[in-house]
């Protein structure tokens, strides 16, 4: 798999101990599979979910598929990174040192992608993102370690967010929002993806295949916006011009031409 992860939107999380869902994740329309060998598998499964892990990741998939390992400096980590072998790219929770990310790299030679989920760890993010293959915002536990109460919302973390981003953008990696926790709220995930694509992000991690389709179309340009992007780039001259009542430089064809690629 190539490491280039931009323009795959829907990212979808499963634990690696249910057989029932890795197969539903090959039949659906995501487009990265992570299983999750962390949060998602209670202790006595973590060697079950391994083994898992490791056979599903020596089979052909669609997608790239990623393994999520337990954080550094735990128990199950280290064995972890052996079933990550197999996979074509290991995501490390918790990451608030870039030395960590260099340490599973050489260990695994896989790329891998770091999850912000702390103070610390958004402290460090410019200099995570560096050495990262992608940025991946933990939204539940950034919320938990900056002990926000029960329905604060997102606004609490639009600094910790919008950090990510820019540390993204400024090493040139991908990055992708957290995960939205209602199951059967439609209207709500969409208008949380919408949010996360104002904000920048490349796309979002789900925890159901049923919220695929919904940010899919949080992330796919509008025909407004594709017809526009358009007509933009058909008009540019090479430099600073009016355009429908605008003033357009070369950012901003490049920018629809980014949006067009898409």
């Amino acid at each position: 798999m190539s490491a280039n992860l931009f323009g795959r939107p829907a990212v979808l999380f499963l634990p690696a101990s249910r057989a029932s869902a890795i197969r539903k994740a090959r039949e659906s329309a995501a487009d990265i599979v992570f299983l999750d060998l962390e949060d998602a598998v209670a202790p006595e499964q973590k060697e079950e979910a391994r083994a898992a892990a490791a056979t599903a990741a020596r089979e052909p998939w669609r997608v790239p598929l990623a393994i999520r390992v337990n954080a550094h400096g735990s128990a199950w980590h280290r064995k972890d990174l052996e079933a990550a072998t197999f996979a074509d790219l290991v995501i490390v929770p918790r990451v608030e040192d870039p030395a960590v990310i260099a340490e599973v790299a050489a260990a695994t030679g896989r790329p891998v992608a770091a999850m912000i989920e702390t103070p610390k760890g958004v402290r460090r993010c410019w200099e995570i993102a560096e050495v990262a293959a992608a940025l991946i915002a933990g939204t539940n536990d950034l919320a938990a370690t900056l002990r926000l109460p029960t329905g604060a919302g997102r606004a609490p973390l639009t600094t910790a967010l919008q950090t990510i981003v820019l540390a993204a953008r400024a090493a040139g990696r991908p990055c992708f929002d957290g995960v939205y926790n209602k199951l059967d709220d439609a209207e709500g995930l969409a208008a949380e993806a919408a949010e996360g694509r104002a904000f920048g992000f490349d796309g979002k991690t789900l925890i159901h295949p049923d919220q695929i389709a919904p940010c899919k179309a949080a992330w796919a340009p509008t025909p407004a916006e594709i017809a526009r992007a358009e007509r933009l780039v058909a008009a540019a001259s090479g430099g600073a011009q009016r355009f429908e009542g605008e003033m357009i430089e070369r950012m901003h064809v490049e920018a629809a031409e980014r949006l067009l690629a898409r």
